[in-house]
């Protein structure tokens, strides 16, 4: 699959910009990790070459008192290249999970195009930074597009998944915007480790259906080895029960580090999903949960 060509853009990456009191650059880590999520310090693995239609997205999320990058699977526009149209699918649409959402506005001009380099040019218009946040988030956002792309051009096959992939983010051609008045944009930016969630249940998605019988629970966890509470809460109406919870362990096994999967047995109804991490010395506390409601058919 061809991209979007952007041989003009790619050759103002060289401009040097000014240094502005409290804007960071792209390229910098990002400093929104509190100390109890600081024991996250991985990138979620890159996606591989998927034959789904359907393309990787992340989304901004909280959990406890901290915010994070979450995933989801959408469709995407079938005019767009996978890149540009898993990022539109970010910058205009909503999350499926009511929990998620995007400090993105949907721009006017939107491309993308991949070097041979593993270095993904993203050009847009500035009206995608019509929202006022804060450095903090403003960091995130940036990082939430840098997954994203990364991850549509992997799952697409489009990039070397197994070398280090850069993001050159333009704004109307040209490098050194701010982003949201906080980011200078325009250096070559590779995924930040611990942005990701601690926990992050991949699969059932929200909103989805699912046969009756054994129900597949997966995700991952960013504590190789450690133990993680789960719950499945059945939803009546107004009247939630918790119907069956358990403890799994995520894998350390090179390769699926970080991984749990396990198999519920459940009849038609409504369903809510938790996980959590388990604290060290505060076995009682649920840190860092993540939910996902779905129907059993």
């Amino acid at each position: 699959m061809l991209l979007m060509v952007l041989p003009a853009a790619l050759t103002l990456s060289a401009c040097v910009a000014t240094p502005q009191p409290g804007v960071t650059n792209s390229n910098t880590p990002p400093q929104v990790m509190s100390a109890e999520a600081s024991a996250a310090t991985t990138s979620a693995p890159l996606e591989t070459t998927q034959a789904s239609n359907k393309a990787p997205v992340y989304w901004i999320g909280r959990s406890n008192d901290n915010t994070f990058l979450y995933r989801e699977f959408r469709d995407v526009p079938e005019e767009d290249n996978p890149v540009t149209g898993a990022l539109r699918v970010m910058m205009s649409e909503k999350p499926l999970d009511p929990d998620f959402f995007t400090p993105w506005q949907n721009p006017k001009m939107l491309a993308s195009s991949i070097s041979g380099k593993n270095v993904i040019t993203v050009d847009m218009s500035a009206d995608a930074f019509n929202s006022n946040v804060d450095p903090a988030m403003a960091e995130l956002a940036v990082q939430q597009l840098v997954y994203t792309a990364t991850a549509a051009a992997a799952s697409a096959g489009l990039i070397d998944s197994g070398q280090q992939i850069q993001v050159v983010v333009l704004v109307d051609g040209h490098t050194d915007y701010v982003a949201f008045n906080h980011v200078r944009l325009g250096a070559p930016t590779s995924r930040s480790a611990g942005m990701v969630a601690p926990v992050w249940i991949i699969d059932p998605q929200e909103g989805t259906s699912v046969e009756d019988g054994a129900v597949k629970i997966n995700g991952r966890s960013t504590s190789p080895g450690g133990v993680l509470r789960w719950e499945v809460l059945r939803i009546d109406g107004s009247v939630t029960t918790s119907y069956v919870n358990g403890t799994v362990t995520a894998s350390d096994e090179a390769g699926k580090s970080g991984a749990f999967s396990l198999s519920v047995n459940l009849g038609p109804g409504n369903y809510e999903v938790r996980v959590s991490q388990v604290e060290e010395g505060n076995p009682a506390e649920d840190l860092n949960v993540d939910t996902r409601g779905f129907a059993v058919q």
